[in-house]
């Protein structure tokens, strides 16, 4: 399922030189992608940042975290340029896509802007993008484009970095050759409000044996999500973006990692207010932008790829979400928290799915699911009723933010605060 972003416009290489020699790259909205002649040979595209803690990415080590994408002598590319074989008008095929993700980086000092500077050959149709995250104590940013300058409304201590790389299907692929970053402090933005939430429409993902953006192979009843937006995307294996899915009278919900990109959009955090928000600023913040092209024909009634869109999905369900989570039988109106938007503490679901409970006890009613890796808010604790899982033995049980219940013996970790006693 590599749903990559939308292709920009081939840049004249005057064009592009020039930009390459101004102090400073003007940031852009929609992330910076490069677009030069095959035949123009290397460019090299900068943002310059005064000061600050300078590094190299490395682009060498490509491991099981990476996806579609391959080192060779000459710099990273994209390991296979073509699609799989999916029909022109599905939302989950445009363009081949690959990305590397880096270790995280300590800082020697804490941050609130990260700046990029790429050195590549990019021929027509291909574009490069360099994304980083930053940590706080209540969990990791968004991801921002940092060839502009990546500006996070808190300080940061650590950073991470992702590489991405498209092209036209079957087209030329990038080659990148040298990745710079530079973290200093400048003035913080306002971050979007803490615990969003929003009703859109939820398609379910099927495409068992296929691979997702962060590069997991689908399974049979998988347990996670899809947002048309990167900047909520996990790395395998993780749910550092989780979400709480729920069926419109909350009669079940599931917490689930955010695994892919999709549907229709890549570049549509439309969660985001307009200040924030990557792209089609002048919709309403919670409006996805297949629901406006589909229900009144925004934008020509086109997703960012200029495919007509066919339904007004804002969020994919893998199967086991769709039908285990929420027992849901067709596509259907959803209610989504993005759980990242909000605060205090998260335990990590190690071993799941888990069944989410009205009480302390396994008597109690089965209200939903949390899927393994899933970051669940915990409100505070209570006693109730002995259980013997994974990680421990305990009495312990912790209340969601949603009022319902999960055992401690599966919560392999707490970050973000102190949990206290309800």
């Amino acid at each position: 399922m590599k749903r990559p972003h939308c292709r920009i416009r081939p840049t004249a290489l005057a064009a592009v030189l020039a930009l390459a020699l101004t102090i400073a790259l003007v940031p852009l909205t929609s992330g910076f992608s490069a677009a030069t002649s095959a035949a123009s040979g290397p460019v090299t595209l900068t943002a310059v940042a005064p000061g600050g803690e300078r590094w190299s990415t490395d682009l060498s080590v490509v491991d099981r975290d990476d996806v579609n994408v391959r080192r060779t002598p000459a710099g990273l590319r994209l390991r296979e340029s073509r699609t799989t074989g999916r029909s022109p008008r599905s939302p989950h095929n445009a363009v081949a896509e690959g990305m590397l993700l880096t270790a995280p980086r300590t800082l020697a000092r804490p941050a609130t802007r990260v700046r990029a500077e790429i050195t590549a050959d990019v021929p027509s149709g291909a574009t490069v993008e360099v994304l980083v995250r930053g940590w706080r104590v209540s969990g990791w940013t968004e991801w921002r484009a940092a060839t502009g300058g990546a500006v996070f409304d808190r300080p940061v201590s650590q950073v991470q970095t992702r590489v991405v790389l498209t092209a036209r299907n079957g087209g030329a692929t990038a080659t990148v050759r040298a990745v710079q970053l530079t973290a200093d402090a400048t003035a913080a933005v306002s971050a979007a409000t803490p615990g969003l939430t929003y009703r859109v429409y939820a398609t379910r993902i099927g495409l068992v044996g296929e691979v997702t953006a962060n590069g997991r192979t689908v399974q049979p009843r998988d347990h996670f999500v899809a947002l048309p937006s990167r900047r909520g995307l996990s790395p395998l294996n993780t749910g550092d973006y989780t979400v709480r899915v729920c069926t419109t009278t909350g009669s079940r919900c599931e917490y689930a990692p955010v695994w892919d990109v999709g549907p229709w959009n890549t570049r549509d955090d439309y969660w985001n207010p307009a200040a924030v928000r990557e792209n089609w600023k002048n919709l309403p913040q919670g409006r996805p932008e297949a629901q406006a092209a589909y229900q009144s024909g925004y934008n020509g009634g086109r997703d960012q790829f200029g495919r007509t869109v066919l339904n007004p999905a804002g969020i994919d369900l893998a199967d086991g979400t769709f039908w285990d989570g929420l027992k849901l039988t067709t596509n259907a109106w959803v209610d989504v928290a993005y759980l990242w938007t909000g605060g205090g503490p998260r335990g990590v679901v190690g071993d799941g799915p888990l069944n989410i409970r009205s009480g302390a006890s396994t008597s109690y009613a089965v209200r939903g699911l949390a899927a393994r890796f899933a970051n669940v808010p915990i409100q505070c604790y209570v006693t109730g009723q002995s259980v013997a899982g994974p990680y421990r033995t305990t009495t312990r049980w912790n209340r969601l933010a949603s009022g319902q219940y999960v055992s401690h013996a599966y919560i392999s970790a707490v970050y973000g605060g102190t949990v206290p006693v309800c």
